[in-house]
C-alpha cells in the first residue's frame, strides 16, 4: 500500500530563517499599522454611517408579497440602520387590557399568524443581522420600526422627550442615542382638511414639539428621519398649482395659509422652515440635489385612478445637523421602486469622522 501522508516532524526539526535588523523593523511597523487599523475600525464600527428610511405602508404586506425585492435593497445598500413608517401591527394586549407598544398582538389565531409571517421575513437574511425596536398603535395604524445592525448598540427611547417606557400616540417616534450621532425616526401626523383636533391642531402641536425636541438636543449631531408629511419648497411636489389649489368636499378653510394639500399648506412649510432655521439643520437630501428631478425625485405617489393619477410629492427626509454637511457622501430617493407601498425608500451614507477635524 502506497502511503500518502508525511511523517509529522518534530517540532523546532526546521530552522526559521533569520531576520534582519532593518527586516524585524519593518515587521513591527507592519504590525503596529494593523493594530491601528483594527482599533480604528472597531471604533467607527460603532457610529452608523448608512441609513435607510422607507414609509412601507404595511410592513406586513411587504412581507407577504414583495420581501425578495426588497431584501435585495438592503443586501445592495447594506445600512447600518432600517427606519420603517407604517408597520401597521397592532400592539400586543388582549381586548380590554393595557397595551404593550413594544411586542407585537399574538393572542389571537390571526394576530399570531401575522407575527409569525412578520417575523419569518425579518429572521432571514439580511434582516437576521439586526435588532430590531418597535413603536405601536394599538391597532392597525401608524407605528414605526428600528433595525439597527446588531454590533451597534444604541440607547432607545420612545417619545420625544426620552421617557423610559412612553410611547408616542400611534407609534409615531423612536430615538436611538449612538456614541456620537442621535437618530430620530418619526412618523408625523397628516395635517389634514380642518382646523379640528385630528387635523391642524394635532400638526399644530406636533410641530411645536419638534422644534422644542431639535432646539433641546443640540448637544449632539441629529439625523431626523422618517415620513414628515411635509414637502417643504415647490420643487418638491409634481404639480404646485394642483397642490396649492386642493380641496376636500369644496371646504375652503378661512386662513389662507391652512389651504390646499396636507403637506403642501403655505402654514406647514413655513413652520417646517422654521425648524430647519432655529435647529441649524439641513435637508440632506436638496444639499446635494438642487434641480428637480421628475423621474425619481419625489418619494410620495399618487393613487393611479382619480384626481392624483401622476401627482407626486416628496414628503420623507434625512434632516442632518449643519455640522455633519461636509460628511454627507450620498442620499437617494429610491424614486423607481416602491415595493408595495406608495412611498419609495430613501438612502443616506455619511463619510466617518475625521479625528483631525475634532479640535476634542
Amino acid at each position: 500500500m502506497k502511503r500518502f501522508f508525511q511523517p509529522i516532524e518534530k517540532e523546532g526539526s526546521k530552522k526559521k530563517p533569520s531576520l534582519s535588523a532593518s527586516e524585524c523593523s519593518q515587521e513591527a511597523e507592519a504590525k503596529a499599522e494593523d493594530e491601528s487599523k483594527e482599533e480604528a475600525a472597531e471604533e467607527s464600527s460603532k457610529e452608523p454611517l448608512k441609513f435607510l428610511t422607507w414609509n412601507a405602508n404595511s410592513f406586513l404586506l411587504r412581507a407577504k408579497n414583495n420581501w425578495s425585492e426588497l431584501s435585495k435593497l438592503v443586501e445592495k445598500i447594506d445600512p447600518d440602520v432600517i427606519a420603517i413608517q407604517e408597520v401597521r401591527m397592532p400592539a400586543a394586549g388582549s381586548k380590554g387590557a393595557p397595551k404593550n407598544p413594544g411586542e407585537l398582538k399574538d393572542d389571537t389565531s390571526s394576530s399570531r399568524d401575522e407575527k409569525q409571517t412578520l417575523m419569518r421575513a425579518i429572521s432571514s437574511p439580511p434582516f437576521r443581522n439586526y435588532h430590531v425596536w418597535w413603536s405601536l398603535a394599538d391597532t392597525k395604524y401608524g407605528g414605526t420600526a428600528l433595525f439597527v445592525k446588531k454590533h451597534l448598540q444604541p440607547k432607545v427611547f420612545f417619545s420625544l422627550d426620552r421617557t423610559a417606557s412612553k410611547h408616542e400616540p400611534d407609534g409615531r417616534v423612536i430615538l436611538a442615542e449612538f456614541s456620537t450621532v442621535r437618530l430620530l425616526n418619526t412618523y408625523a401626523p397628516n395635517n389634514g382638511w380642518k382646523d379640528d383636533e385630528t387635523s391642524f391642531k394635532r400638526r399644530r402641536k406636533w410641530d411645536k414639539r419638534m422644534l422644542e425636541f431639535v432646539l433641546q438636543s443640540s448637544d449632539k449631531p441629529l439625523i431626523w428621519c422618517g415620513d414628515l408629511n411635509v414637502s417643504h419648497q415647490e420643487i418638491d411636489v409634481s404639480h404646485p398649482d394642483f397642490f396649492r389649489n386642493a380641496k376636500q368636499n369644496g371646504y375652503i378653510p378661512p386662513n389662507k395659509e391652512d389651504r390646499g394639500q396636507p403637506g403642501f399648506t403655505l402654514a406647514e412649510r413655513q413652520r417646517f422652515s422654521t425648524i430647519l432655521t432655529e435647529g441649524k439643520l439641513i435637508d440632506a437630501y436638496r444639499f446635494l440635489h438642487k434641480e428637480q428631478d421628475m423621474e425619481c425625485g419625489f418619494s410620495w405617489s399618487g393613487n393611479p385612478v382619480g384626481k392624483y393619477r401622476g401627482k407626486r410629492m416628496r414628503i420623507d427626509y434625512f434632516i442632518v445637523s449643519e455640522k455633519l454637511k461636509d460628511r454627507i457622501a450620498s442620499c437617494e430617493m429610491h424614486g423607481q421602486g416602491f415595493y408595495g407601498s406608495d412611498h419609495c425608500p430613501l438612502s443616506l451614507e455619511l463619510l466617518p469622522e475625521n479625528p483631525e477635524s475634532n479640535p476634542s
